[in-house]
């Protein structure tokens, strides 16, 4: 197959060359012809000597320009193309999990910019939240079928990605029919999730191996399960020997989530469910005096732009300080960060000053991203997006 040929600006080349699956608006030659391509375009990305450096997806339109797909100059962007990505993506999670609960496309991890697949039994929850993701849906529905049994096919296209790619914002049953929430096994337990009105895919498989361990720290404690979503950590908590658990959410269809999966499991005698804002519960629990073994603050993003960071970083030292102030001496503080513009070390630090502020000494236990069915693209920081600290408080 010919595709349009793209020229990168002279000099512009390095990062390509040394395997970032990225090129931006800046970087490329935009003249009138590259201007008028169909966002989602596939394209041959050549240097500007003219030398093919790789196919990719291009949109004209976005500061991510073009998405790379293959180093392969001669590759041809079609059904078989798409069997074997995804093919290659199945035989990784299934070397890592026994039951058929995960994250099967991880974007450009996986060689599928802007794609994201998670699989929850035979029902398969896709976002394409790429110019080029979307323009190949028919593309991937074949591939899809030729490569996985499915009852339930469900396209989540809401994410504000697609709105900084100009694409239109919907959720499209494309297979099968849903009536409610749909069930999930996890660390031996069984969840619920909402693909349809929940937060990104109904579920938030990256925590998988966090909440594993947080068991290790449960058992026998009070837990505070703070912005708790479907109830992961707090029902997995209980279900390790927790002597009750908190969950809090501003959610009522998240609560309802966890309601049912701790029915489900058998702990429902020993949690309690609180729709409240996670800041405002603080705030309460601390003027009640409250003591926890475990408390995990699990939020959602502080930092959605680079702009943000500055604010979004006081965001986390202030949720260290308060969620450090309800743990018990010798309790724990699990704190996380889901912000892919937010780096490692400028997390681990604002927690650092965050327990300064409580007041409170202590040690960091574990220090992890996402679960291994998340992996990250080495020459990509952004999508190591996940942070989870683990102290053990003074």
């Amino acid at each position: 197959m010919t595709y349009p040929k793209l020229s990168l600006l002279a000099g512009q080349d390095r990062r390509l060359r040394a395997g970032h699956p990225w090129v931006y608006s800046n970087e490329l030659k935009m003249d009138a012809a590259a201007k008028a391509l169909e966002p989602g375009t596939p394209v041959q990305l050549a240097n500007a000597a003219g030398k093919a450096m790789a196919v990719a997806q291009f949109n004209p339109h976005s500061l991510i320009a073009a998405r790379v797909l293959s180093r392969n100059q001669d590759v041809t962007i079609d059904v078989a193309f798409l069997e074997r990505r995804l093919g290659r993506a199945l035989r990784l999670r299934e070397r890592l999990h026994d039951q058929p609960y995960y994250r099967l496309v991880h974007a450009e991890a996986d060689g599928l910019p802007g794609l994201v697949i998670d699989r929850f039994g035979g029902a398969l929850v896709v976002q394409a939240n790429s110019a080029g993701m979307d323009r190949l849906k028919p593309f991937l529905l074949d591939a899809i079928e030729q490569v996985l049994e499915t009852d339930l096919v469900i396209f989540k296209n809401d994410s504000p990605a697609r709105t900084r790619e100009g694409l239109e914002l919907g959720v499209d049953v494309v297979k099968g029919e849903i009536d409610g929430p749909i069930q999930l096994l996890e660390n031996g337990l069984t969840f619920f999730a909402d693909p349809l009105n929940g937060q990104k895919t109904g579920w938030y498989f990256d925590q998988r191996e966090n909440r594993a361990f947080a068991t290790r720290l449960a058992k026998g404690e009070r837990v505070l399960d703070l912005f708790s979503y479907g109830g992961g950590f707090g029902i997995t908590a209980l279900a390790a020997g927790a002597s009750e658990a908190l969950a809090i959410d501003r959610s009522e269809g998240a609560l309802a989530l966890a309601k049912m999966a701790a029915e489900q499991n058998g702990v429902d005698d020993r949690l309690t469910l609180a729709r409240e804002e996670g800041f405002a519960a603080l705030e309460r629990l601390a003027g009640e005096k409250q003591r926890f073994g475990l408390v995990v603050a699990d939020p959602p993003s502080f930092v959605k732009s680079k702009r943000e960071l500055k604010s979004g970083l006081k965001g986390y030292r202030k949720l260290a300080r308060a969620a450090a102030s309800l743990v018990r001496p010798e309790g724990c503080l699990m704190i996380a960060s889901c912000s892919h513009n937010v780096p490692i070390d400028q997390f681990r630090d604002e927690a650092r000053k965050g327990l300064s502020d409580a007041g409170r000494g202590g040690r960091l236990l574990h220090q992890s991203g996402a679960s291994a069915d998340h992996p990250s693209h080495p020459m990509l920081p952004e999508s190591a997006y996940l942070k989870c600290l683990v102290y053990m408080l003074d």
